[in-house]
């Protein structure tokens, strides 16, 4: 972004001066007169002269030579020829390229960097000792860097609607490993929410990150994902590439909240209290996790057996069951679902092997009523706490200040940020 330098001195006190005094005398003499005269003596309203002789860039001038977009854009006031006043350059896919103007008007130059071959356009604004102003527009191409990687990115999850709990990723082809390299990045992966919201990324790994708000998202929004990293040198060899731009919306807000202690699931829906559900969790040795998780996926049957997580068949944990209306939370098994078989336990004991048990009426209103994305939070139960990642979106249970420490733009090496949790997966759940 440009920045404009405020005049200063007794010319710029002596114009200012003049606009007041004609602001008084219009509003003196009514609407429709003007009093003050236009002979010339207002160097403002004169007719901006071209500034072509007043500046020199550093981009080539010679036709078909190309920019090298690793050197920062420089314009320069030359020295007795007036001040630059505003500097703006965008390419030709509406990027703006950041920058400083000198106090003294006599520089500007960038401070982000330029895409490789691209084609731009800056637009200079100056003037000379009498105050008046000046422009001059300059076009430009970058080359083409020598053989590189390009840094691709693949945004998730797909195009659709979801719960106000889903999460933004972006999955990167190369690792990046740099903080500085981390930021360039960073900053090029936009995501823009309507209504708005605050909302920052997080580094998971090196090729990994996660955007989220700093509450969940509004029920009904548009949530708009694009990135600006196309043709800008990230590091030694390693490009921006292409990205296909990802729109996802909200739904009403659904949240179900699973107490464990009193076997009992509420949901709500935007913020009203609209079914309670007697349930059951996880029995010793398989307690349900506590915290907030979202939907990932939901499956009219699945076929859930212990052995396919250790549990010995014959032993009095094994299971081998078709499970209806089943709705997903955590990659490792644990799912809300129909459990006809612990109808006389629901809302009073809890005797799964970490899912959330419901009656078949039940787990099909359940099942009708969330979609991917809604939060199924549980409480009170003795179980660990959920991951944060790799096994569902857990990233509600990081709070806002250290999520915050997670993005490459603020992060502190000395808050350990980045350092991430051992996933701890246990048995599917039943």
């Amino acid at each position: 972004m440009s920045h404009t330098a405020i005049p200063s001195g007794p010319r710029a006190r002596a114009r200012a001066r003049t606009v007041v005094g004609c602001t008084l005398l219009v509003t003196a003499l009514g609407a429709g007169t003007l009093a003050c005269g236009s002979h010339g003596e207002d160097p403002l309203a004169a007719k901006p002269y071209d500034a072509a002789g007043q500046i020199s860039f550093n981009a080539p001038k010679d036709a078909g030579k190309k920019a090298d977009p690793d050197k920062p854009l420089e314009v320069t006031a030359k020295s007795g020829e007036g001040r630059i006043t505003d500097v703006t350059a965008m390419d030709a896919s509406g990027r703006y390229v950041a920058g400083e103007l000198a106090a003294d008007g006599s520089r500007w130059h960038s401070t982000s960097p330029l895409a490789a071959d691209a084609h731009y356009t800056v637009r200079v604004s100056t003037e000379n000792e009498d105050g008046a102003p000046g422009r001059k527009t300059l076009t430009f191409d970058t080359s083409r860097p020598a053989t590189t990687k390009t840094l691709d990115v693949t945004f998730g999850p797909k195009a659709g609607e979801y719960g106000v709990g889903q999460p933004i990723t972006a999955e990167l082809n190369e690792p990046v490993k740099d903080k500085a390299q981390r930021a360039v990045v960073e900053s090029a992966l936009r995501v823009d929410s309507t209504p708005a919201v605050q909302g920052s990324w997080y580094w998971v790994n090196d090729k990994q990150l996660h955007y989220r708000p700093q509450e969940y998202w509004p029920a009904h929004a548009t949530i708009q994902v694009h990135s600006n990293l196309d043709g800008i040198r990230i590091g030694d060899r390693l490009w921006g590439g292409k990205a296909q731009s990802l729109t996802i919306t909200t739904g009403d807000r659904i949240e179900a909240v699973t107490d464990a202690a009193t076997h009992t699931l509420t949901v709500y829906k935007n913020g009203q209290d609209v079914k309670q559900i007697p349930v059951t969790t996880g029995k010793p040795g398989f307690e349900t996790r506590n915290g907030v998780k979202v939907v990932l996926e939901k499956q009219y049957f699945v076929r859930m057996r212990g052995t396919t997580v250790g549990i010995a068949e014959g032993t009095s944990d094994s299971y081998d069951l078709p499970v209806y209306y089943a709705t997903r939370v955590t990659w490792s098994g644990e799912y809300v679902h129909a459990a006809p078989w612990s109808v006389g336990s629901q809302g009073s004991a809890n005797v799964s092997h970490g899912c959330t048990g419901m009656s078949t009426s039940n787990a099909k209103w359940f099942y009708d009523t969330v979609r991917p994305g809604d939060i199924v939070k549980v409480v009170n139960s003795n179980g660990d706490q959920m991951e944060p990642f790799d096994n569902g979106w857990g990233d509600w249970n990081i709070d806002w200040t250290k999520w915050r420490t997670g993005s490459a733009m603020t992060a502190d090496s000395k808050t350990g940020a980045n350092q991430q949790p051992t996933t701890k997966l246990t048995p599917k759940a039943l």
